[in-house]
Order: C-alpha cells, then sequence, then structure tokens
C-alpha cells in the first residue's frame, strides 16, 4: 500500500497521521511533499487550536522508505532536491507552524521520525518507543539542516551517538536527556495526547501563536543558515510587534475574567 499524510479536524484539535501501512509509517517522497501541504493548510487555518502528530498502527515513523532510494540517491542534484525541497519542504512548513503541535510517539522514531518529532512543541511518548537514526549502516550522513535540527532538539551528544555509533534509545532515556515531555504506558499515550491537545485548545489561541513566534525567533534554528545580524533582525522584528494585542478581543477577555473570577471563553 502506499503512503499518505491523513488530516481530520475535531473541533478545535486536528489530527495528523502518518500512515504507510506494512512499512512502519516509513515517508516515502510523496508523503514529505503531503506533509507540506498538509502544515501549510494547518497555518493557515483560524479555527485550528491544537495539532495532534502521530502514526498509525502503534508506531510513530521508522524512517525513510528505502526502497525509493536508488531512483534518486545516487546523482548529487537529485539527492539535494530531495533533502532541500521535499524533506526541508515537509520540516520547515511544520516548524513555521504558529498552531502548536503535539506529538503522540508509540513505537518506531527513527530517521525521519525523529526529525518530524523534532518539530513538534511537547512530545509524549510511550515506554516501548525506540529513537535513533542509524543511518550510517546504509553508508549515508543524515542533512545538514536535518542535523541541525535534530541536535538542537535531542542534545549534541545524542545526535552525536545516533550518527556516529548508530544508537539506539528507550524513551526514559530520551525523557532524561531532555528530548521528551513525558513517558506513559502504551495503552495510555493516544488519550495523554489528545487531552493535551484539548487543554491547550481551551487556552488563548493568539497567545499560543505569538509565543510560538517569539519563541521561533529568539532560537535561531536550522530553517535557515542565519547571520548573527539576520538573527539579530528577526528578534527586532518580533520586539517591533510584541504589544500590539494589547486591544484584542482575546486579551480583555482573559484578564476580565480573572478579575470576576470566571473561566475565560476565548
Amino acid at each position: 500500500m502506499t503512503g499518505a499524510i491523513e488530516f481530520e479536524q475535531t473541533g478545535a484539535v486536528g489530527s495528523v497521521t502518518i500512515s504507510h501501512p506494512g512499512r512502519l509509517n516509513a515517508m516515502t517522497r510523496a508523503m514529505w511533499r503531503e506533509l507540506r501541504s498538509v502544515f501549510e493548510a494547518v497555518q493557515a487555518s483560524t479555527s485550528l487550536r491544537c495539532v495532534v502528530v502521530r502514526g498509525r498502527d502503534g508506531h510513530f515513523c521508522a524512517g525513510g522508505d528505502i526502497s525509493e532510494y536508488a531512483a534518486f540517491r545516487f546523482e548529487e542534484d537529485s539527492l539535494r532536491a530531495f533533502h532541500e525541497d521535499e524533506v526541508w519542504g515537509g520540516l520547515q512548513a511544520m516548524l513555521a507552524c504558529d498552531v502548536p503541535l503535539v506529538a503522540q510517539i508509540e513505537g518506531h522514531c527513527m530517521g525521519a521520525g525523529v526529525e518530524i518529532a523534532s518539530c513538534c512543541d511537547i512530545r509524549i511518548a510511550g515506554a516501548s518507543a525506540r529513537f535513533g537514526a542509524p543511518i550510517a549502516r546504509l553508508g549515508f550522513p543524515m542533512a545538514p539542516r536535518e542535523a541541525a535540527l535534530v541536535m538542537r532538539e535531542a542534545g549534541a551528544l545524542t545526535a552525536r551517538q545516533m550518527l556516529l555509533e548508530a544508537a539506539v534509545f528507550d524513551a526514559t532515556q530520551m525523557h532524561t536527556r531532555g528530548f521528551l515531555s513525558r513517558i506513559l504506558a502504551d495503552d495510555l499515550v493516544a488519550a495523554d495526547a489528545q487531552a493535551t491537545a484539548a487543554r491547550v485548545a481551551r487556552l488563548a489561541p493568539q497567545a499560543a501563536r505569538r509565543n510560538k513566534q517569539t519563541l521561533r525567533a529568539l532560537n535561531r534554528g536550522p530553517d535557515q543558515y542565519q547571520s548573527a545580524q539576520s538573527a539579530i533582525n528577526s528578534v527586532a522584528q518580533v520586539l517591533s510587534n510584541a504589544y500590539t494585542y494589547a486591544s484584542s478581543d482575546e486579551h480583555r477577555e482573559g484578564v476580565i475574567a480573572f478579575v470576576d473570577k470566571r473561566e475565560p471563553r476565548f
């Protein structure tokens, strides 16, 4: 069966499902392009307040679909296009998304799975989840932007071990290393991810989007090889718009509701 990136929405909460039956949800080239399209649509949505990113049938994503690799990996131009346009196009769309993202991680989270999870804001994993990027066994390195993303989110030591010794880590190790928000029994992960998304969705959506914009500007991420000056410019742009929400209905409602001792209606 071919793979797909599936999207569904219930109220203010969306779910993006990585689906490739029989391949542990390995990412095909078409799936990377779909990932980009889905998250560009999420970014443009005015009704979504949180999105859960998950895999089908008990696994998050086992990496890339290696069965496709011989068709394009052996020529520099096609290899570059794959990583810089298709893979990074999907990851960049996630990183640029202002809607909060919750990763529901179960089973295999390898290579592309680690990269996709690294784009999420809150990461919840099952106790049996496994993490790694053992591509050294396949004879190639991780693309620079992708390596920068994984190193930023998982830590330099973890990235080095994944890439240089093909190390695979369990959920407890990844939690200790700061990659995971929390670990739960496998059968509780899905419900907890949905409950987390529901909590986020009840909070102020404008504030959530602005927080993501601010954090993105302050964190010199791998979405572009920034100079020091461009990083300063990014922060300056955020600062220039930092308080334009002052007269917004959401801001007013949150403060007044607190004073009135009632739940805010965002």
